[in-house]
């Protein structure tokens, strides 16, 4: 997540669509529990917001998160290592950046 243009147009990435075995295995991130509500306006992460999200990874499999971008969704992320066996893969496809979202300058 948030990795840029620059990342996402010269790195190969792979879109990954799964089901989770066990919703109890999911660690919801209630808003009160940033500490920093500014965390959830569109921007740049800040180094304490990937800090936080790294150590709830460390200790979960899958984070429920609050997104920044859409007010009334939410994001899903999972630590692969800590997820081995507790989900099923259903898809998975390269991802493809469309380049008119990343024009040359003019």
């Amino acid at each position: 997540m948030h990795k840029g243009f620059r990342a996402l147009d010269s790195v190969p990435h792979v879109l990954t669509a799964a089901r989770i075995l066990d919703p109890v295995q999911v660690y919801s991130v209630d808003s009160k529990e940033l500490p920093n509500p500014n965390w959830l306006i569109p921007g740049t992460p800040s180094l304490d917001q990937q800090r936080f999200g790294d150590e709830l990874l460390a200790r979960h499999p899958f984070i429920l998160i609050p997104s920044t971008v859409s007010r009334h969704s939410w994001n899903i992320v999972m630590n692969p290592s800590l997820a081995e066996g507790l989900y099923e893969l259903v898809l998975q496809e390269r991802f493809a950046l469309d380049t008119r979202l990343n024009p040359p300058h003019q």
